[in-house]
């Protein structure tokens, strides 16, 4: 097998930051200017640059290499495609983020050498010289932006490292499920910069496979110069639009048919085209957007940092979630209650402490942390937990919970299994349970019935958050949305409440029966109901109602679509 490349790309030229990826905040350097002038050779600690690419627009195509140095960073520069959860989940709290502006090369060599020069000179907490990471769109191995920067940071002293990200031209067509060649095609052609090509007469050949990327002008002419050069205009050719993200959208069409496809706009933002080669058998590979929740936008109504994890699994099917926080956790009101039991727990007033969210672990946490106790406070004590993902977070802790429901995970489940007082065996009667201001009293109720004297403590309060912006109240409304994902009962009245009722068309998945009962009695259809209480289990059920659709879409010889398209479709016809 064979392949040939014309100017190897870091990313296709002008392409746009891929759908769905927000860019950080920005924070401009306040003394940029004046680091820079006064920086004429090496700073005084050993500082370094390293360029990341980030690759085509998936946040999980970054390379382990890649996150590694994202995660140790002083400061990241951020590219225009660079996805917003690169940084939300590799890089350290506090890192200073500046967006690299379209500048001319010698201002992107100053911006550069002078951040690396600013963060030198100022302490760091940590030993080690300051690192600045500057995040590239696409493989950036080659690209004419780095090779100024990397010109520059060399020239200034500075220790450089390069990380190249994955191409778009291998990883979009098999995200579009196209081989970049094949045994059938054993020469493949990568074009990333149309301008440069002034013969496209190897082009012309049937067996060869032509990867085209850049902004869907160039495409355009590329393809116009591949069938003036004699290539068959029956030859299949996909397009493909924001490849390797939840918007990817691959249209296929005859070559001497796909110019005029792309001056028309109805084939969306495309950025690389294959010519030729595995397209023809694209159906049958076209793994991506197969995937049973494909491009489904789902609304999470939870924190951000309760949200992690759902974030990921619905990465996993194919779909892209918008956390909307429904509740606020703030601090008791009058915190002596809770000082009064950390001191109860370090001096053996209790048997047990049972926690019933990840929210009461932490609130227990940040208590320790003002005493300057940590889990060796625990000692003695019985722990339980309503599940595994509070489990987790004591885990994180570093305690291994005592107890935790092998059934129901619910604050009736954690009732079910804790074992009754036996004042033989127990030499302390006391249990602390640190919950929200808004828990319900089945769980101090039923203790107390098993002889446990219960000390209901108020940990934080949960406050019902600000509404949303009013693109997302609207969307939510209008049915923008294919799916809401409940996790509670309170996350159904707070969204209700702020945003108000999911429109008809949106998929209703709940966490549990309670959730449901709630919804429902909100006038809303739950559609999902996850077999088991927790956020992996959710997502599953959504997942698995999400190919039923597919499955049944397709049995009667229809195009699966999405519950938006339907509400989308309604709005048109109104």
């Amino acid at each position: 097998m064979s392949s040939s490349r014309l100017d190897l790309e870091s990313s296709p030229a002008g392409a746009m930051p891929p759908a769905g990826a927000t860019p950080p905040a920005v924070e401009a350097p306040r003394d940029l200017e004046t680091s820079v002038a006064a920086s004429s050779g090496p700073a005084d600690t050993l500082a370094s640059v390293a360029f990341v690419g980030t690759g085509p627009g998936a946040p999980g195509l970054l390379t382990v290499r890649g996150a590694d140095l994202v995660g140790t960073a002083d400061v990241l520069v951020l590219d225009h495609g660079t996805p917003e959860s690169i940084v939300q989940r590799h890089a350290r709290p506090g890192v200073r983020v500046v967006q690299a502006r379209e500048v001319t090369e010698q201002g992107a060599d100053r911006l550069l050498t002078g951040l690396v020069h600013d963060v030198a000179r100022k302490p760091t907490e940590e030993a080690g010289a300051p690192l600045v990471v500057r995040l590239m769109d696409g493989a950036g191995g080659l690209s004419d932006t780095l090779r100024a920067e990397l010109a520059a940071c060399l020239d200034a002293g500075l220790a450089v490292e390069v990380v190249p990200g994955v191409s778009y031209a291998t990883a979009v067509p098999t995200y579009a499920g196209i081989p970049w060649a094949s045994a059938d095609t054993p020469a493949a052609l990568v074009v990333s910069r149309v301008s440069g090509v002034s013969s496209w007469a190897q082009a012309a050949a049937d067996d060869l496979s032509v990867t085209v990327m850049g902004i869907p002008a160039d495409i355009t002419t590329a393809l116009e110069a591949i069938l003036a050069a004699g290539r068959d205009p029956h030859t299949d050719v996909a397009l493909v639009a924001h490849g390797s993200t939840t918007e990817q959208r691959t249209t296929v069409v005859a070559l001497g048919e796909a110019p005029r496809l792309l001056r028309s706009g109805r084939g969306g933002e495309v950025r690389v085209a294959i010519v030729g080669g595995g397209v023809a058998g694209r159906e049958a590979f076209s793994w991506f957007e197969s995937l049973p929740l494909f491009g489904w936008r789902v609304l999470v109504p939870r924190t951000k940092e309760q949200a992690s994890s759902m974030m990921t699994e619905l990465e996993r099917y194919g779909a892209v979630g918008e956390v909307v926080p429904t509740i606020s956790v703030e601090p008791p009101r009058t915190p002596a209650q809770m000082d009064k039991a950390v001191e109860g727990l370090v001096t053996g007033r209790y048997e047990w402490i049972g926690f019933t969210s990840v929210n009461a672990v932490r609130a227990v946490r940040e208590k320790f942390a003002e005493r300057g106790l940590d889990s060796r406070a625990f000692a003695g004590l019985k722990i339980a937990a309503v599940g595994g993902v509070t489990a987790d977070a004591l885990r994180d802790m570093g305690l291994l919970p005592d107890l935790v429901p092998s059934g129901e995970q619910s604050a009736r489940g954690l009732l079910a299994e804790w074992p009754a007082y036996d004042p033989d065996l127990d030499p302390i009667n006391g249990v602390f349970l640190p919950r929200a201001d808004i828990a319900t009293d089945i769980l101090v109720a039923g203790l107390q019935e098993l002889g446990w004297a219960v000390d209901d403590v108020t940990a934080y309060r949960t406050v019902r958050a600000a509404p949303p912006p009013a693109p997302v109240r609207d969307a939510i409304k209008k049915g923008d949305f294919d799916a809401v994902l409940f996790t509670s009962s309170s996350t159904v009245r707070n969204l209700v409440g702020i945003a108000g009722k999911p429109h008809a068309t949106t998929v209703v998945a709940c966490i549990g029966p309670a959730t449901a009962a709630t919804a429902q009695e909100h006038g809303l259809t739950v559609s999902v109901v996850a077999p088991e209480p927790n956020a992996a289990a959710l997502v599953a059920a959504l997942a698995a109602y999400g190919e039923t659709r597919v499955r049944a879409a397709r049995a009667a010889g229809e195009r699966p679509v999405r519950p938006s398209d339907k509400s989308a479709r309604r709005r048109k016809r109104a």
